[in-house]
């Protein structure tokens, strides 16, 4: 990082990057790390598969930065990338969706907190995130892809090639496993409503 790469916006990183300019992508790396390995470790729910995945997204994020045009902000076009880069390794590692630890051993990972009242309160980040990192990998991947990513469950069920009925059920049980992870008794707010919770 030099002082001159700190004061340049993301775009300019970027058509400095993809002319060459390596401290230019070093400033970039600096700057989204940490966001693409949270976003990573909250989809895959490992720190060595986290850590891989984020040397790769950067990996693509350096062969890719010349198509990058600013139509949208950097920040999106890097969500978006890492999201992909993850899915495609979750699609080569597909046993891993079918893995359903028993319920109890579930609970008691997270046996001795819970993140709200039972009347439904304010969810804290922290207690969320321990909830969802908790969910069986399969669970875990479809929530967060349509209840904060967006997709359709035909989109999800295309992308880890498994049945629109799996998606929808897997998404039933990971609400459902939320909901008594976190103590709620009203149904679980889904459709991004907590997306705020789960920003890095």
């Amino acid at each position: 990082m030099t002082a001159y790469t700190d004061t340049l916006t993301d775009v300019e990183l970027a058509q400095a990057s993809a002319a060459g300019n390596v401290s230019a992508f070093e400033e970039l790396y600096r700057r989204y790390r940490r966001k693409v390995y949270s976003l990573c470790l909250r989809m895959l729910g490992n720190v060595p598969d986290a850590e891989d995945l984020t040397q790769e997204v950067f990996l693509q994020l350096y062969r890719k930065i010349g198509t990058f045009k600013g139509a949208a902000a950097l920040s999106t076009w890097l969500h978006r990338l890492t999201v992909n880069t993850v899915l495609m390794h979750l699609r080569t590692n597909r046993r891993k969706h079918q893995e359903h630890p028993a319920e109890d051993e579930e609970l008691e990972r997270v046996e001795g907190w819970r993140g709200t009242s039972p009347d439904g309160s304010a969810i804290d980040r922290i207690d969320l995130e321990r909830a969802i990192l908790s969910l069986p990998p399969g669970y875990r991947v479809v929530f967060l892809l349509h209840d904060v990513e967006g997709y359709e469950h035909e989109e999800i069920a295309d992308i880890l090639g498994i049945a629109v009925g799996t998606t929808k059920s897997q998404l039933h049980k990971a609400r459902m496993r939320l909901r008594k992870l976190l103590g709620r008794t009203r149904p679980f707010v889904s459709r991004r409503v907590e997306q705020a919770h789960l920003c890095p």
